[in-house]
């Protein structure tokens, strides 16, 4: 059995790990993919279909208006979590990542632009997005490399009127972009933007976000102990200039025969890319997982202290298992590997076996992995503040046995 009775769950704080339905013997190693729930974000989810089940954005009684109060307190503190003021940026809501990114980049007004930057470890949300705006507008694309701290190297003529699209940090082995607040300067003063892909970077080191002037950053609930519901982070004028043809209710504040006024209302401009009825009982859940994250404690560490100590346990360990190659050897949350005595694949299966859950092959990024550095299928170990030290020390046990 892998969860507990939700009879046997224990009621305890906000500042305490709240994983009690699952059993002890359970090693789930595959954050990067999607996190585990909570117990408060679960029953935040709940309390919505239970309570007050309404539309948001759209009715005047009483559930409605909650649900209105709580989305607008997700929104406030996503803005928080970046660094950003709802002056200057808003928020919108959307199914994911992937979702969002396509939302602003497809939708941009191509005359305004010569060309689309990204680097070559990007997920193929990033990846393939820019290659098929380039190739539908008949745009140059510039694909950099990272250097090995994470910094994208670039000079500042690649930058001339671009769309930059880059990860804040790699879901293949961890690497930050350390060097985004100098991009967004130089992206700007070559007359480009910047997108950022940070969905494991607002899990993980949402710091990193705070001082850098971003265009858009974009992200998803389930990769932040939250239900799977996408984000995008957004400056007011640039939405504002998008060419907004994915439309539909709630997008529109009149209708004419053959014409259509977009929302202009400023505290409202997120409805331009919300088309639709949006996951309400999400987005509330989120938010709850943002307030759960910011309040965490364990043994006084706060999140990012916790995280830190597994990160070095983890690398520790992993440095002790012979006939083990490490694509980044510095401690991480997300740590790619693979040998030459076994199959990535047959790896995590017979792991599976010993209920220790991790992730296999190229991580959606096969261009970098597949094709460009040629790794075999990768065996890939992400952390979050669910793990312990005593977890960690089962699985290095455990891949010193496979790999003997």
């Amino acid at each position: 059995m892998m969860f507990k009775n939700n009879k046997q769950l224990n009621s305890s704080s906000i500042n305490q790990i709240n994983f009690d339905y699952m059993d002890n013997d359970i090693y789930y190693f595959d954050s990067a993919c999607q996190t585990l729930r909570p117990q408060q974000v679960i029953d935040a989810q709940d309390e919505y279909y239970h309570e007050y089940n309404a539309c948001g954005h759209r009715v005047k009684y009483k559930w409605g208006q909650i649900v209105d109060e709580k989305v607008e307190e997700t929104r406030a503190l996503l803005l928080e979590a970046s660094g950003k003021n709802s002056k200057n940026y808003t928020v919108a809501f959307t199914l994911n990542t992937t979702i969002g990114i396509n939302f602003v980049l497809q939708q941009l007004n191509p005359s305004k632009f010569d060309k689309t930057v990204t680097s070559e470890i990007e997920h193929n949300s990033v990846f393939l997005t820019t290659m098929t705006w380039a190739q539908r507008h008949n745009k140059k694309r510039i694909v950099l490399p990272r250097l090995v701290d994470g910094e994208l190297d670039y000079k500042k003529d690649d930058l001339k009127n671009a769309v930059v699209v880059v990860n804040t940090t790699s879901n293949i082995d961890g690497r930050n972009l350390l060097n985004a607040k100098q991009l967004a300067d130089d992206v700007h003063e070559m007359g480009g933007i910047l997108l950022l892909d940070a969905c494991q970077s607002y899990a993980h080191l949402p710091e990193l976000l705070k001082n850098v002037d971003f265009d858009a950053a974009f992200g998803s609930g389930h990769k932040m102990y939250g239900p799977s519901v996408g984000f995008i982070v957004i400056k007011k004028d640039l939405l504002k200039n998008l060419d907004c043809y994915l439309i539909g209710g709630s997008t529109v504040q009149d209708v004419q025969l053959d014409s259509f006024e977009l929302i202009d209302n400023d505290e409202e401009i997120y409805s331009r890319i919300e088309p639709g009825l949006q996951n309400f009982a999400g987005i509330i859940a989120l938010g709850e997982s943002i307030k759960w994250f910011k309040q965490f404690k364990k043994n006084g560490l706060s999140a990012h202290e916790y995280e830190v100590t597994l990160q070095k346990k983890l690398n520790e360990g992993l440095k002790s298992v012979d006939n083990l190659v490490m694509l980044y050897d510095k401690p991480s949350s997300v740590v790619s590997i693979y040998s030459e005595k076994i199959d990535g694949h047959r790896l995590g299966t017979f792991l599976g076996e010993k209920k220790i859950m991790c992730r296999t092959g190229y991580h959606c990024c096969h261009y970098y992995l597949k094709n460009l550095k040629k790794y075999p299928p990768l065996f890939r170990i992400s952390l979050a503040l669910h793990n312990d030290e005593k977890q960690i020390e089962f699985l290095i046990e455990n891949l010193k046995l496979m790999l003997k």
